[in-house]
């Protein structure tokens, strides 16, 4: 692995008449003499200081990391009760819980809205594949769902739950690109206050007209949509590449944990009469979001730089391994990126993987209650089951590749293809074994486990490519890739709406099933063909010797 200051230290060892020791008379670590900001090149990204460690001398990145007395401790993780680091991740975690929270509550909260259907959404000629409710309930006496407020067509649903991502699609490559420009911490941490604040104005959006509510929803697609991408950014400047399966399953698997803990509180919600019933669910969740940005506030910080209270052990374990602050933000080589196959690799694998997820997401409530006639609070609990297996195999998948990585017994573009066979072909075999469950509830539940589940592998496999590829544009890079995979977050809600609108029948849902697997099949099989785990060439400019201009 070549690390950022390499360059630097040979280029000293060369010269040590010019660069020599910097450490000024005196004691202090921190005295150091430094070139003026005004004389710099400003498309220079790091100052070569050297710094007598008293064994050897330490290219340091820029004179504001913490100076360490041994070399040999540069690039080995700090032992620490709680470091920087963990803030981060904890903290992380928690705001793509809040961003999944809030994205998914409308799943479960949108049975209780909408007033039942009572006319038979069945062909007759299809009855025998239709499952029947257990005896004593009928799809319309349970739960309340005979008080639902709006009078939707599936279709109509189908757009609702949609049109999050029409705004959720258009600031992508934007958080990307401001996380790299403003930093990661402003951007993430008002993507998802601005989220919260609009599903806290929903409930009143939607008994006001449904084309404001439709509205209020693209709104908060566009605040979060800068949400992952901005993390992205984030994690590459704060972990060290080793570190990078852990803390992006850590971070990413939030979405599920937000997730399962929002599916079995929403059906709750929507069978009380807490603040109205369903309208609960937006006000919790949205709530829970504007408090969590408060704390976000105080306790993470856009690079270990600029952090009051990071140990010096640790500003410099994380600068050896990822680069001190850079000075400027590097132009992004369209023609680079877009020729580049193992990017292309990442982004198929990203709308592939979405187009199962996003499919599930959106329409696991519906078909655990028009299919398997579950209540709305066991609806709930049901949904969210599936995504807390994703959530635990993604933690112990991650800390079992970080140890076999960590003891050289796995290489990186080898962790990345196994991480996505497993978290795609296992998808694809659970998918195709739903078509084979009838009515039987307990069977449909262990292979949406299993379809669901075993996606856990996934945030060690494409979403750590980003930072493979490029650490200089991992969020505008992820800003590309998610955009894209908000695609799938549009048109497959609405193809489902479509397949099983007039038409709930085993039948209808196998068709949606089969296109999923299909796709992951697809998708899965391209990325292992052609992913890299190498830096790519256009990730930093190259110096153009004949104008001493950097360039790509």
């Amino acid at each position: 692995m070549s690390l950022p200051h390499e360059s630097n230290l040979s280029k000293m060892e060369d010269d040590d008449s010019k660069i020599g020791n910097r450490r000024a008379s005196g004691t202090d670590d921190e005295n150091l003499t430094r070139k003026s900001t005004a004389d710099r090149d400003p498309t220079d990204f790091y100052e070569a200081i050297s710094v007598d460690s008293g064994k050897g001398r330490i290219p340091i990145g820029d004179s504001r990391i913490a100076l360490v007395e041994d070399i040999n401790t540069a690039g080995v993780p700090p032992k620490e009760c709680w470091s920087a680091r963990y803030s981060l991740g904890l903290m992380g975690l928690l705001g793509a819980a809040c961003v999944y929270a809030m994205r998914v509550n409308l799943s479960v909260a949108i049975v209780a809205m909408v007033k039942p259907q009572l006319k038979n959404d069945t062909n007759t000629s299809d009855v025998d594949q239709v499952c029947l409710p257990p005896e004593g309930q009928n799809d319309t006496s349970q739960d309340g769902q005979e008080t639902g407020d709006f009078e939707w067509s599936k279709a109509t649903q189908g757009v609702i739950l949609s049109v999050f991502y029409y705004g959720y699609l258009l600031t992508n490559l934007v958080g990307g690109r401001a996380a790299e420009y403003f930093g990661g911490k402003l951007v993430f941490g008002w993507g998802v206050v601005l989220t919260a604040i609009f599903t806290v104005l929903s409930p009143l959006c939607a008994q006001v007209s449904t084309g404001l509510f439709i509205a209020v929803r693209i709104c908060e697609g566009l605040s979060e949509g800068v949400i992952f991408p901005s993390m992205n950014a984030l994690l590459a400047k704060w972990i060290p590449p080793l570190e990078r399966p852990r803390y992006s399953s850590l971070v990413f698997a939030g979405a599920q944990f937000g997730t399962i803990i929002t599916m079995p509180v929403s059906g709750w919600l929507c069978d009380t009469d807490f603040l109205g019933g369903w309208p609960s669910v937006f006000y919790v969740f949205g709530g829970l979001g504007i408090i969590w940005g408060v704390a976000w506030y105080f306790l993470v910080y856009s690079h270990p730089d600029m952090h009051p209270r990071i140990s010096r052990e640790e500003k410099a374990y994380i600068n050896y391994h990822c680069g001190a602050l850079a000075q400027n933000v590097i132009p992004i080589p369209w023609k680079a990126v877009f020729t580049s196959l193992p990017f292309w690799a990442v982004m198929v694998a990203h709308v592939g993987y979405n187009w199962g997820f996003y499919t599930l997401l959106s329409e696991l409530p519906t078909y655990l209650k028009n299919i398997q006639h579950f209540s709305m609070t066991s609806n709930g609990i049901y949904s969210a089951l599936p995504y807390l297996v994703m959530w635990i195999v993604s933690l112990i998948y991650s800390n079992i590749i970080n140890y076999l990585q960590g003891r050289d017994k796995m290489s990186t573009i080898t962790v990345r293809r196994l991480s996505m066979g497993i978290g795609m072909y296992g998808p694809m075999l659970g998918l195709v074994a739903m078509c084979f469950v009838d009515c039987d509830p307990v069977l449909a539940m262990v292979f949406l486990c299993i379809a669901v589940g075993i996606c856990g592998p996934i945030y060690s496999g494409y979403m750590c490519s980003h930072q493979d590829l490029s650490p200089n544009l991992a969020g505008t890079l992820l800003g590309f890739t998610n955009a894209a995979g908000t695609i799938p977050g549009i048109v497959a809600p609405s193809i489902t709406g479509l397949i099983i609108n007039g038409n709930q029948t085993l039948w209808a849902w196998r068709t949606v099933f089969i296109i999923s697997a299909v796709v992951y099949f697809v998708t899965g099989t391209f990325y292992v063909t052609f992913i890299s785990a190498e830096v790519q060439p256009w990730n930093a400019p190259q110096e153009d010797k004949g104008k001493g201009k950097k360039r790509y």
